[in-house]
């Protein structure tokens, strides 16, 4: 049966989730391969893997286990290799690498924050930062709206003023939360978020980039701030060499 990767320890770490319940229904115990002084958390795969919610949550949940005691490199989802011994192999091979990612990730986790703009909010603001988007407001307002011309007008400009604010504000909250950080990976861009972040924070500094996020929200009433974390700092590890040891 081929073996599915979680992520990867040094072979030292104190607070290896080995025997609980991993992915699969039912589930498939997590056991510990190891090699090179360092340790992959695995299991066997079940043969019909797709990202089940119940999959992913037990993915998740693995990984959320053993960062409590100490530092993983995580892998994504779906990472599998032919057995045991193709793991332990990867582990060998690739251990100098791994171990310095273990180092520079220790004590660290990831924090996601994505941003988007509350519309009625941000209308506000650029007409009232707009002295001539203002005054076409009002000329249409007393034209009782406007003609079909004038109302088109209207739409493409504050479109266009809508547009300028939503890299104004990305810019603004990169800026702002940057520093908190020990490094930032811009994460995939989805529809209605003007940024999406991820963010390396060590530990202890948790704390101030929270009070950075809250500093913005109250700055900027017109920004909506969703923040997720502390998570396996996916985002900051070399997926490409990881996931040999899931090849």
């Amino acid at each position: 049966m081929s073996t599915y990767v979680y992520g990867i320890a040094d072979a030292g770490h104190p607070k290896l989730p080995d025997g609980i319940d991993g992915i699969g229904n039912p589930a498939h115990k997590v056991r510990v391969v190891r090699g090179g002084g360092l340790a992959a958390l695995a299991g066997d795969a079940p043969e019909d893997l797709r990202p089940k919610r119940r999959d992913l949550l037990a993915h998740q949940h693995v990984l959320s286990e053993a960062g409590a005691g100490g530092t993983v490199l995580p892998m994504r989802f779906g990472s599998v290799a032919e057995d045991d011994s193709a793991v332990a192999a990867a582990l060998e091979q690739h251990a100098e690498h791994y171990k310095e990612r273990l180092r520079a990730l220790c004590d660290r986790a990831e924090y996601n924050v994505k941003v988007q703009h509350d519309e009625d909010a941000v209308l506000r603001l650029v007409v009232a930062q707009d002295d001539a988007l203002r005054a076409l407001v009002e000329s249409n307002r007393k034209a009782g709206g406007g003609s079909h011309e004038d109302k088109m007008r209207l739409g493409e400009r504050v479109a266009a003023a809508v547009q300028a604010r939503e890299a104004a504000d990305a810019a603004l909250v990169r800026d702002a939360l940057e520093p908190r950080a020990d490094a930032l990976s811009d994460a995939p861009q989805s529809t209605g978020w003007i940024a999406n972040l991820s963010f390396l924070v060590h530990r202890d500094a948790a704390a101030e980039l929270a009070n950075a996020v809250e500093e913005l929200r109250q700055a900027h009433p017109h920004l909506v701030f969703r923040v997720n974390g502390p998570l396996p700092p996916y985002s900051f590890v070399d997926q490409g060499l990881v996931a040999a040891a899931g090849d």
